[in-house]
């Protein structure tokens, strides 16, 4: 290093910006790396807007032209490819993955940089080596052969899709580099701001409570086998706390017991007094994940998931929730509680349009809160209410974990998101109900405003200008699904055009949001796809090891009947929603239970309508246990959302305290339609 650093007396923030100044010699590298992958993906990015421009072109020829076209069929799965692969090195960059923050962000930046440069080498190396080397060959091959599209009318050179696969980890490589420069230079010439908060303790502490934990659940398994399946799902747990993004933990777990199933395999671990396995794992057998990635960057339905995402930032951007709350104010004015009616109100809308639980409940949080704290509301009941009525956009459709579950259960989105209607509703129903009674009861949580006057036609009239515009955006998305005129892929197209034609109706729409609209697709939708790559490793390795049979010999084994045994489940899905996310739980967990839910042979009334009434009903059940994984500590994001733009006078004990109520509600609605499957069978089923 030519020139020497200065430690600065400013924050940490202020260090950090001097360590990607082009000057220090030893940060140009990492600097530049960081340039150029911004650089590339702010140029992928604008590939949404392809995206949409193709599914609506679909639709419209159709229709018009009665024509249909397999090449644009294609190019759709082409650009959502495009964008997911090459957005995972782009949200490394921007550091956007998700993680598990409960212990990391009480340590200090030293002790968080120590556990990125660990993870990097030890978890998201070898993953990058071996999608690099497999995927080359992959791609090779397809090459070789001048593979095209299985369609006769279909687009040639599949191979140059395939391509995106080793390139996207080239790029993801010089992205894990970056940060280890910039890591290592801090580490070593750090400012003493960068030791405060907690070291590394904590985080051991944490992982012998876990070693421990997996050992003694060992001794409950006989074979080698189980024994390493426990051990691999409490490693992937224990690393989480870490801090670590989750979707590196996934596929670096997934790699490491790869490699000791097979020293298992080939005697190399007899001195640990275990059984010799026969996984049959492999490097080679591991690169078979290859053909998945593919796969799953190929899927029609997925097409759906960055469109949906776009749909709801640009109808955040619209400013359709400002002008609802304002007229809804009016409205509700003089009913006790009518500010919380009214967040509710607007949730159930934005859920039914946009499905995008962070941007919600900041929105509805910046826009609600104040007032609340303003009229005197108990902050315990403005938190509980924000958070419950932003987490509803996960079930009610158009929803993203919906078209996950969809893709993963081999079930019609269609049919899912119809299923998902009046359980969705029900939910918000009986938030409304709740505040309205509590409100009555306890007069002093949710007062009246001082100067509240009763409503007019003009109040009618505003909030009918509101309301209308989106509910005709609603009607386009749902209602095409619902009638069959589009699929649900079609219809997120539809809906990404809708919503950007309503936020330049209202004269929202600017070149800045719409760019930032695309940087948070874009985000997003890579963070998604991370950790569908991460759990595509973790679950191909665990099953190998006969993790689906175990756990499937454990909850059938226990002899409590098919609803005993749905409840079992059920129970194990809200006990794991308290420290893993729903796309964890959605990609790793949901697909085994699908042979066990299929041999209860439950008789769930499918009226004759619907191929697989009990693993819809059983869906759905999963959806809305997996919406209380947002309210329930540590890891409920809506609280850690939510936390983020509360007022001074809200603390983190009010919104643990207001939100109990709220999960109440959702197990009340939960176990309704347990009760009564036809709340999710009966709309399938006359819907087309």
């Amino acid at each position: 290093m030519s020139q020497k650093l200065r430690t600065p007396d400013d924050p940490i923030e202020v260090y950090e910006t001097l360590l990607e100044h082009p000057d220090v010699d030893n940060q140009k590298l990492a600097t530049g790396i960081d340039r150029t992958i911004k650089g590339i993906g702010n140029v992928v990015m604008w590939a949404n807007l392809l995206l949409v421009a193709a599914i609506v072109s679909q639709v419209a020829m159709r229709y018009l032209l009665n024509q249909n076209y397999p090449k644009l069929d294609e190019i759709q799965w082409h650009f959502y490819g495009l964008v997911t692969m090459i957005g995972i090195s782009y949200a490394l960059v921007t550091d956007s993955h998700v993680r598990v923050d409960v212990l990391h962000m009480q340590l200090s930046r030293r002790a968080q940089r120590i556990i990125e440069v660990v993870g990097i080498l030890t978890l998201l190396a070898p993953f990058i080596y071996l999608m690099i080397d497999q995927g080359y060959d992959y791609f090779y091959e397809s090459w070789r052969v001048n593979e095209r599209s299985d369609s006769p009318t279909g687009l040639a050179a599949r191979w140059a899709l395939k391509a995106v696969i080793p390139v996207s980890f080239v790029l993801l490589g010089f992205a894990a580099l970056a940060r280890l420069i910039h890591d290592a230079h801090a580490l070593l010439l750090g400012p003493e701001a960068e030791r405060t908060g907690s070291g590394l303790r904590l985080i051991f502490w944490a992982l012998f409570g876990f070693a421990v934990a997996a050992t003694a659940l060992t001794f409950l398994v006989e074979t080698t086998e189980e024994k390493l399946v426990i051990v691999m799902f409490l490693t992937f747990i224990a690393l989480l706390f870490t801090g670590f993004p989750v979707a590196w933990a996934l596929a670096g777990v997934g790699v490491a017991f790869c490699g000791l199933a097979y020293l298992f395999d080939n005697g190399m671990m007899n001195w640990t007094g275990m059984e010799e396995t026969l996984t049959g794992l492999d490097y080679l057998t591991l690169g078979a994940v290859v053909n998945r990635v593919y796969a799953t960057m190929s899927n029609a339905v997925l097409v759906a998931l960055p469109m949906f995402i776009f749909m709801g930032l640009m109808l955040d951007e619209s400013g359709v929730a400002e002008r609802l709350m304002t007229s809804m104010q009016r409205l509700f004015g003089t009913v006790r509680g009518g500010l919380a009616i009214t967040v509710t109100m607007i949730g159930i809308i934005l859920a039914a349009s946009t499905g995008i639980i962070g941007a919600s409940i900041v929105l509805l949080g910046v826009l609600s809160l104040p007032s609340m704290m303003e009229q005197k509301y108990a902050p315990t009941l403005a938190a509980g209410v924000v958070s419950a009525s932003g987490t509803l956009g996960i079930l009610i459709p158009p929803s993203i974990m919906l078209v996950i579950m969809a893709d993963q259960m081999a079930l019609s989105v269609g049919d899912l998101f119809m299923a998902a209607v009046f359980p969705g509703v029900i939910i918000g129903g009986l938030y409304l109900t709740y505040i309205f009674i509590i409100a009555l009861i306890k007069r002093d949580v949710a007062p009246v405003p001082e100067g509240a006057t009763r409503p007019d036609w003009a109040a009618v009239k505003d909030v009918m200008i509101a309301v209308l515009p989106t509910l005709a955006l609603i009607l386009a998305v749902l209602g095409s699904i619902f009638a069959g005129l589009t699929t649900p892929t079609e219809a997120s197209g539809v809906g990404a055009l809708g919503a950007t034609l309503l936020a330049i109706g209202y004269r929202k729409l600017t070149l800045a949001k719409l760019v930032n609209v695309l940087k948070a697709t874009f985000n997003t939708t890579a963070y998604i796809f991370a950790i569908f790559l991460g759990a595509t490793v973790f679950s191909y390795v665990l099953r190998e090891l006969g993790g689906d049979e175990l756990i499937e010999d454990m909850i059938t084994g226990t002899g409590f009947g098919p609803n005993g045994t749905v409840f079992m489940i059920l129970f194990i899905v809200f006990l794991l929603g308290f420290v893993l996310d729903w796309i964890e739980i959605t990609l790793i967990v949901l697909p085994l239970m699908r042979p066990i839910v299929n041999g209860l042979g439950m008789d769930i009334p499918g009226f004759d309508a619907i191929d697989e009434p009990s693993l819809v009903w059983f869906v759905i059940l999963v959806a809305v246990t997996l919406q209380t994984s947002f309210l329930t500590p540590p890891v409920g994001f809506a609280l850690f959302y939510l936390k983020g733009v509360c007022p001074p006078e809200i603390k983190l004990s009010h919104i643990y305290k207001g939100i109990i109520p709220f999960v109440l509600l959702q197990l009340t609605g939960l176990a309704l339609v347990f009760l009564w499957p036809a709340l999710a069978t009966w709309l399938p089923s006359v819907a087309y």
